[in-house]
């Protein structure tokens, strides 16, 4: 390998930092604590507007018509009688009371907001008289004056009115509250969802005895319970954390060696809090999980420092010889390998949606401080501290112990049973690649994914799905028409056939549409004959029913140039939305008419299917992007594409089998479990930068592929193994967490964490081996004072 450039010389640099490590330490510390003053300050920061992806096709339409159609940020409340109806004074009271205890709730559009109670439910009859609409529950009633015969009354006309299934239960022991939430209030001040979530149970308590049951769902409600759960998250962590350093312990039998790694690792926890504060983010409770990989990530590079210290110690050299040694033959390895996860994380700025670039910015930072907290700061402390002749014979009688274990690992480096290796490698990534070809992106169960099946959210939102006809979850197509089409009959018939085909589509529960309503004011303008159920074809009638309709929130525009049709899911799962995407599209496709364009998608069910499809489509790009820079990196460095395989192939082979193992437990791919992934080729190549790096440096000394391999296993294979069993053995402890979605990420984590271990240990040096014979090297090779020891 040629030399680096004359005007950098590691040497040089490592007598710098060691001639003035006391300043630099105590300038760190000082950092250090500045910063944990802001660290304490950041707070969990959620929000409804900033998980949808900016310019996509469906977000736009979301923005265009949000004041038109019904929003996508709702907050459902149903008030359940535990014994009997809902048809009581009681109940009907009670729901009285919620409804305006919602309509004082931070943020509520309140000419959104719908009940019983509500003005904005009328019921249209037909009276000798003609056509009429008229409250369900006409003004002069209130609460304190209900009779038997005016809950009948009003019982009836919830029938007439066809509000059973939507504000009523079909069991009719329920009734609903429904609302629509204001990301910011009229100073432009964003909801406080933590906040929220404790307003929100404070209703439920208030509301909810031995005669009565609340139930909520929402986003509102939704991202305050995992915050909630978030709290659970830090247990977790910290049980990783005390797993972690009680298995550093024994390896390094050292109280020192042992919280240093920590120290450092969390050292730079608090950088990174800090620097969040000061650019003024949050951190997102769906993000929460992010600075415990990071932490991770250090956990690695510092494991791999004390090893190579207390391996000199066994050596006889003193502790500042070994931290000087290690500081010089870890810093390129290193920084390479944290470099590489640095642009690991920054790719994930190619996914156009807020939050996911807020955790991108927060990964990165967290990952760019890891180069001086673990590869500068953990060195120099190491170098100030003193051990005994005792502990020195004890590290070496460890390391003896250890490298016959070892040995078994070293046979990867025979050709025969490379051969082999390479020939398994090959074949698993092949079953992998094939297993995972159709793997869904978004998520693949009903319900919120994040919380576990047993969580109240869940159980209120399977209740209420089961309960009411127009289900949880619904996706607004827009028929966009040229301005002041009231008049053009055209357009409401080509929504009546839209709607038409929409309502045989799997997983479409119900169809609500302007299309529908008018041909229900058509058939009571003419004295409820079922055979005037039909869009009219009258032009002036057409009209006139139009007017009558834009009254109503949701379904038109006031000049006709925009038709609604809700399609309400029966869950919102991603087979579900991307069945009834294709059946739009195809519908679209198939069915022109001059002058109308249907426009996907409005609904939560477009929200979520905006985020599906930005990260179905950064994801290969993104990965590319990021195997793009390993392989420029490693080339750089080592300047032998021997090398770029060796490290990359294995690299790649546990992706697909990481991708095989989501499809398996039903993970999809989200904006939670992709910078897993992307963490995942990160700590990959960790493993592969201090082998490949160890294996350089005997083949410099002029040791066959063979034995070098096999010395690089001895010296660095122990503490790989250790790293990864220990954070897999921390991160697995999640699977009992109450949020699910940690649980996933656990079992995912710690599944990768083997397999890159596997492919480091097995695959690496049968590539390499195989590749130094398919491509033997024509002279000694060189290495730089950069790889050196």
């Amino acid at each position: 390998m040629a030399n680096p450039p004359k005007f950098f010389s590691l040497a040089r640099f490592e007598r710098f930092v060691f001639r003035v490590r006391i300043p630099i330490l105590v300038v760190l510390m000082l950092f250090t604590v500045a910063m944990s003053v802001f660290a304490f300050r950041l707070r969990m920061d959620a929000g409804f507007e900033k998980q949808m992806p900016t310019h996509h096709e469906y977000i736009e339409t979301f923005n265009k018509y949000k004041n038109d159609v019904i929003g996508a940020n709702r907050l459902n409340i149903v008030l359940r009688a535990r014994h009997g109806t809902i048809w009581t004074a009681k109940g009907l009271a009670r729901l009285n009371d919620l409804t305006q205890s919602v309509m004082f709730l931070p943020n509520i559009n309140r000419l959104g907001v719908q009940s019983l109670w509500t003005p904005n439910t009328f019921v249209n009859e037909i009276t000798e008289e003609g056509f009429r609409a008229e409250p369900v529950i006409p003004g002069n009633v209130t609460a304190s004056s209900l009779t038997p015969d005016t809950i009948a009354q009003i019982r009836n006309a919830t029938s007439n009115g066809g509000f059973v299934g939507t504000l009523v239960s079909n069991s009719q022991d329920s009734a609903m509250v429904s609302a629509e939430i204001n990301e910011f209030d009229a100073q432009g001040n964003k909801v406080d969802y933590l906040s929220y979530n404790l307003a929100l149970e404070q209703l439920r308590k208030k509301y909810e005895d031995a005669d009565f049951e609340v139930q909520i769902i929402g986003f509102a409600k939704q991202i305050g319970d995992i915050a909630d759960g978030a709290a659970g998250v830090i247990k977790f962590c910290l049980v990783a954390l005390v797993l972690t350093t009680l298995a550093v312990y024994w390896y390094s039998r050292s109280i020192s060696f042992t919280l240093l790694p920590v120290a450092c690792s969390l050292t730079s926890l608090v950088w990174q809090f800090g620097t969040l504060y000061l650019l003024g983010y949050g951190l997102d409770p769906l993000a929460v999980l992010v600075p415990f990989l990071v932490f991770a990530i250090g956990v690695s590079h510092g494991v791999q420092q004390i090893n190579y210290i207390v391996r000199g110690i066994a050596e006889g050299k003193t502790c500042e010889q070994a931290a000087r040694d290690s500081f010089r033959g870890l810093l390129v390895p290193g920084v390479l390998a944290l470099i590489t996860a640095f642009v690991s994380f920054v790719t994930l700025v190619l996914i156009p949606i807020p939050m996911v670039k807020e955790l991108a910015i927060t990964a990165s930072i967290g990952v760019g401080y890891k180069i001086v907290t673990n590869l500068v700061m953990l060195p120099l402390a190491a170098s100030l501290m003193k051990v005994g002749a005792a502990y020195a014979t004890s590290a070496l009688r460890n390391q003896v112990s250890r490298g016959r274990w070892l040995r078994v690992l070293g046979r990867a480096a025979d050709p025969t049973v490379a051969r082999v290796i390479v020939c398994l490698t090959l074949v698993v990534f092949a079953g992998s690649v094939w297993y995972s070809r159709d793997r869904l992106v978004g998520t693949l169960q009903p319900g919120a994914p994040e919380l576990r099946e047993d969580a109240r959210f869940n159980q209120d939102a399977k209740s209420i799905a089961a309960n009411y006809a127009t289900g949880l979850d619904w996706m607004t197509v827009v028929l966009e028409t040229p301005a002041n089409s009231c008049e053009n009959v055209n357009y409401g018939r080509y929504q009546d056939g839209f709607d038409g085909a929409m309502r045989n589509v799997p997983g479409v529960l119900s169809v609500s549409s302007f299309a529908d309503q008018i041909k229900t004011y058509n058939e009571g303008y003419n004295e409820g004959n079922p055979r005037m159920w039909v869009v009219p074809l009258d032009a002036a009638n057409y009209s006139a029913l139009a007017v009558e309709i834009g009254r109503v929130r949701g379904f038109l525009s006031k000049d006709c140039s925009m038709l609604a049709t809700h399609l309400y899911l029966t869950d919102h799962k991603a087979s579900t939305i991307n069945g009834v995407i294709a059946a739009v599209k195809q519908y679209r496709d198939a069915n022109k008419l001059p002058g109308l364009h249907v426009r996907l998608a409005s609904g939560n069910a477009g929200v979520i299917a905006a985020v599906n499809d930005e990260v179905e489509k950064s994801e290969l790009p993104m990965m590319l992007y990021v195997y793009a820079a390993i392989i420029i990196l490693v080339f750089v460095v080592y300047r032998d594409l021997r090398a770029v395989v060796a490290c990359c192939l294995p690299l790649t082979v546990a992706t697909f089998i990481g991708y095989a193992f989501m499809k398996k437990l039903e993970i999809g791919l989200t904006v939670a479990t992709l910078p897993v992934m992307v963490l995942a080729v990160g700590i990959g190549v960790d493993y592969a930068f201090y082998i490949y790096n160890r294996l350089q440096m005997h083949l410099a000394a002029g040791e066959s592929i063979a034995v070098a391999l096999e010395k690089s296993i001895q010296e660095i294979g122990m503490a790989t193994i250790f790293t990864a069993i220990t954070l897999a053995i921390g991160v697995a402890t999640w699977s009992f967490s109450a949020l699910k979605f940690q649980a996933d990420m656990g079992k995912l984590l710690a599944f990768m964490f083997i397999v890159n271990l596997v492919m480091a240990m097995t695959a690496l040096p049968a590539f390499a081996v195989l590749l130094e014979r398919m491509f033997p090297r024509r002279k000694p090779i060189r290495v730089s004072a950069a790889l050196q020891h």
